[in-house]
């Protein structure tokens, strides 16, 4: 496999944001970081853990579709975070308290086991999450706690419990810093006394620094135009710029493969960021078409009317007839889907599509 020469070794264009959470957790505060799949919300708050000198514990509830599951991927982020042994060892100390044991075979990782019935379950859950706050304590450190898809849990859990205890945890427990990584804000986030950060698209000027630096580094150098493309393609989205600049560059080497770069650079040039372009979407195809397949048929009519149609007013009587769309509530219902979804930005950024990758390519297959 090609290596990636394009994955920052530095955060790019947040630089306010990192000051700003790196004080949210100095002074013991808790976020929800939102923004669409591939804006730099992960990325932001490691950078802001490392800042403060804080580890960073990450769950991942998509992964979790029942209370036993949830409790298993909680036990693993655990011992992720702590594998050191002495660690582990306090662990073991620290198990005697609980109905846990610390398992330790010579040829597997650590792991932490329970033997209840389901109804003791609720018991482990509240002794895993006093375990950060144990560890942060008695290795005078902070813990950032990040869940991401925080809203799967009311997947399993109906009574709303689980959430509720969690959401109770985040105000209580100091050395820890609860973040919730978010599409969109949730309106419980005030109550439970989380500070809120929505991410914009990154500014040109961001991606433009970083994309030229990046490309001067293996060789290579846009002229003016193909930059100016470039840009316009990718429109603030790192994710995305990223995929393209690495195609780019791969295919810039297979088509130069005896060019000799320590003279002079390889000139990037519009057809080549064209070309790059088509290739990339070819090749992730089929997976849009899954996404798209997957929306509802309300959602996916506004999709491609914002795809081809681009407005900051879709709610317009005039746009509306011209792309025959459902008047009131089905409309805005489909706005706030899609927007939930994080393929579109909400009416704060002009309701534009949020995945250039996916709008280039749903434009192309509809033209």
């Amino acid at each position: 496999m090609v290596k990636n020469p394009f994955i920052p070794q530095t955060l790019i264009g947040r630089q306010a944001e990192l000051d700003h959470i790196s004080q949210i957790f100095t002074t013991d505060g808790d976020l929800m970081v939102a923004g669409v799949p591939g804006s730099g919300r992960r990325s932001l708050i490691h950078w802001a853990a490392k800042t403060v000198g804080a580890r960073v514990l990450e769950i991942d509830c998509l992964r979790a579709t029942h209370p036993s599951r949830f409790l298993e991927i909680l036990a693993e982020g655990l011992l992720n975070v702590f594998s050191a042994p002495e660690e582990l060892a306090q662990i073991q100390r620290w198990s005697i308290q609980h109905p846990l044991i610390l398992e330790q075979a010579s040829l597997h990782r650590a792991r932490l086991v329970w033997h209840v019935p389901k109804s003791g379950e609720w018991t482990v859950f509240q002794a895993l999450l006093t375990l950060p706050q144990v560890m942060a304590e008695w290795l005078n450190c902070r813990i950032v706690f990040v869940f991401q898809n925080f809203p799967h849990i009311r997947s399993w859990d109906r009574s709303g419990q689980w959430e509720s205890y969690l959401r109770r945890e985040i105000q209580q427990q100091d050395r820890i810093n609860y973040v919730i990584v978010a599409t969109v804000p949730e309106t419980w986030a005030d109550e439970s006394n989380l500070e809120v950060m929505t991410l914009a698209p990154l500014q040109r000027e961001a991606i433009q620094t970083w994309v030229e630096a990046a490309m001067a580094t293996e060789g290579f150098k846009f002229e003016p135009d193909a930059l100016m493309l470039f840009l316009d393609y990718v429109q603030g989205h790192l994710a995305d710029a990223i995929a393209l600049a690495r195609r780019i560059w791969v295919e810039g080497l297979a088509a130069e493969a005896a060019f000799d770069k320590t003279t002079q650079p390889f000139f990037i040039q519009p057809h080549h960021v064209y070309r790059s372009l088509l290739g990339l979407i070819e090749d992730l195809s089929s997976t849009f078409e899954s996404l798209f397949l997957l929306l509802p048929p309300i959602q996916a009519r506004v999709l491609e009317s914002l795809a081809l149609d681009p407005t900051d007013s879709p709610q317009a009587r005039e746009y509306i007839q011209k792309h025959q769309l459902s008047r009131g509530g089905g409309l805005q219902g489909a706005l706030a889907g899609l927007e939930q979804k994080g393929l579109i930005y909400g009416a704060k950024y002009g309701y534009q599509l949020a995945l250039p990758l996916f709008a280039f390519w749903l434009k192309h297959r509809m033209t």
